[in-house]
């Protein structure tokens, strides 16, 4: 492959005036051997890392600032001017490239990638770009609705993350009236949110159409390439996590009811996707840090306790100035990892409000930005394009293999507290996770359901896999519920991956807590493959398993039942 730039580093990739030479130069370059075909896949991989990039800074830009006009235009004039020619033009390429004589004379590195582009020329319609756009166009209309939600609450306008920390008090009159406070916010919006999700199904169904698919569940699965998995091993998870989480689970809630004194369990008595509640010793809230800068500090030092290469890349993030953790108004809910491709460097988006929630996300999102620098010395751009159910795995398994240095954000027995409750955090998201897919599972199998049968097949999922809770006085909350998980919205069918990847973590986990140098290689050697291996192989390369069943479950949430026993 040559070397050198196709493209300039100054070059301005916001507009489709700039971007079009280049594309015109890749469709009509000459083409007459192996050789040749490797140029154009490196200099097509240089184009996409600029246009990536670009998209990635408009995103962080208007997600950060929900409340801009002109970021959220900007951002939308890129989705509505610059996507659907780049889908056009992706699409020729591909078939470019696929149709060669000479693409079976490629090396073998690029076999993922020839099998990604001719199933995407498969499921390419040209009908489906403008449904695209509408798509993002919806999406962003949720964001910024969510990112505006504020209560005021003891006299002060709060945003919801900051809101999160009265879930943990011990004092269950305020834990009622904070949940209330958020459960209105988010009801004076529900109806539109409701709205845009019946867009959406509409939407979504008709790309699915019109690729030729009966469902978009089949659609979705073939253009997020899950050639590895099927929906049968989704429908097995579902029923693993049954089977397997649920007892330890309602164990978890019993003892809450017992040691709390109630007579049921109440919504503002636990998180069901994270089982964060008040302490059931009526011990003070975990607060793991201050402020930001307390938390970046002091996580710097941990992760160079565990090995000066993850410390070296923490101290990178913070360098780079590529870290925006505070939560604000106007700023949209959640977090994210966003890899800047030309710059090779990793963006970490969150709302940290003081909690050892947040401490997790953000080690969460760390794991992300770790498996990005570690693959970073992959040439094209497809190669580090890793994919999502192990770009879990580094995420997940970091938030396990820090637990033994989270001494340096507490003192006395707090630690331990928060060890505990992270692991029972991992047996109340598997569930969560189930619930979330098999909606989305249920949905999309039924694009023409109505409000009513949306809502009672919510609640038989969430009766299948959640807290036996009390919702008297709370049922319109309960019903629209699921409103609260953003992956709905801007990321369909983006969900049992953290499920694939936990249970994957979690075999990482069980070597860390036997080999502790042995689990950060293992962690190590699968990372820098980044996506030049397919799914079972990555898995591999970290000594795990890819598995679904109840046999693969049962050991892991057994170990996490004897690692609770020993922090007690």
């Amino acid at each position: 492959m040559k070397s050198g730039s196709f493209v300039p580093d100054d070059f301005d990739a916001s507009k489709w005036s700039n971007i079009e030479p280049y594309v015109n130069e890749l469709l009509n370059r000459e083409l007459s051997c192996s050789g040749c075909l490797e140029n154009l896949i490196g200099d097509t991989s240089n184009l996409a890392e600029h246009i990536s990039e670009t998209g990635a800074l408009l995103y962080i830009g208007m997600t950060c600032d929900t409340e801009s006009e002109e970021k959220r235009d900007s951002f939308m004039e890129f989705v509505e001017n610059v996507r659907p020619k780049l889908s056009e033009f992706s699409d020729s390429l591909n078939k470019r490239i696929v149709g060669h004589r000479s693409v079976d004379d490629l090396p073998p590195r690029y076999d993922l990638m020839i099998k990604g582009m001719r199933n995407d020329i498969e499921i390419f319609r040209k009908e489906n770009i403008p449904l695209g756009v509408e798509q993002t166009r919806l999406v962003t209309e949720a964001q910024t609705i969510n990112g505006a939600m504020t209560v005021v609450f003891e006299g002060e306008e709060k945003t919801l993350p900051q809101m999160r920390g009265y879930m943990e008090s011990n004092e269950r009159d305020t834990r009622e009236s904070a949940w209330k406070a958020v459960v209105d916010r988010r009801g004076m919006d529900s109806e539109r949110l409701s709205e845009i999700f019946d867009e959406l199904v509409s939407i979504r169904h008709q790309m699915a159409v019109n690729a030729g698919f009966g469902s978009y569940t089949d659609y979705m699965f073939r253009a997020m390439h899950r050639f590895d998995y099927s929906k049968d091993d989704c429908m097995e998870f579902h029923d693993s996590i049954e089977k397997v989480c649920m007892p330890l689970l309602h164990e978890i809630n019993e003892s809450r009811v017992s040691a709390l004194d109630l007579e049921n369990l109440r919504p503002w008595d636990v998180n069901e996707k994270t089982g964060v509640g008040p302490d059931i010793e009526g011990r003070p809230p975990l607060r793991p840090f201050e402020d930001v800068e307390e938390m970046v500090s002091k996580l710097s030092v941990m992760f160079h306790g565990m090995s000066d290469v993850l410390g070296s890349m923490f101290d990178k993030l913070v360098e780079m100035d590529t870290l925006d953790l505070d939560t604000r108004k106007g700023k949209a809910p959640g977090g994210y990892q966003y890899y800047l491709e030309k710059s090779r460097v990793p963006f970490i988006f969150m709302n940290a409000a003081g909690l050892q929630g947040d401490l997790e996300t953000m080690i969460h999102e760390a794991g992300h930005a770790f498996h990005s620098l570690y693959c970073g010395h992959l040439e094209l751009i497809d190669e580090r394009d890793y994919p999502i159910e192990f770009a879990e795995v580094a995420s997940m398994s970091m938030e396990l293999l820090t637990q033994p240095e989270w001494d340096i954000f507490y003192e006395g027995g707090d630690a331990n507290r928060a060890r505990r409750a992270h692991l029972e955090g991992v047996i109340f998201l598997l569930p969560w996770i189930a619930t979330i897919d098999s909606f989305q599972h249920w949905v999309y199998a039924n694009p023409q359901h109505s409000r009513d049968e949306r809502r009672d097949a919510w609640i038989a999922i969430r009766e299948r896999f959640g807290s036996q809770m009390d919702w008297s006085g709370s049922e319109n909350f309960r019903d629209v519920s699921w409103q609260v998980q953003g992956h709905l919205y801007g990321a369909p069918f983006y969900y049992i991956e953290y499920g694939i990847a936990q249970l994957g973590s979690l075999q990482l986990w069980q070597t860390h807590r036997r080999d502790r140098d042995k689990a950060l290689e293992d962690y190590a050697n699968a990372m820098t493959l980044g996506n030049t291996k397919s799914l079972p192989e990555l898995f591999s390369a970290a000594d795990l398993n890819l598995g679904f069943s109840e046999s693969h479950l049962s050991p892991l949430i057994d170990e996490i039942g004897m690692a609770m026993q020993e922090l007690a």
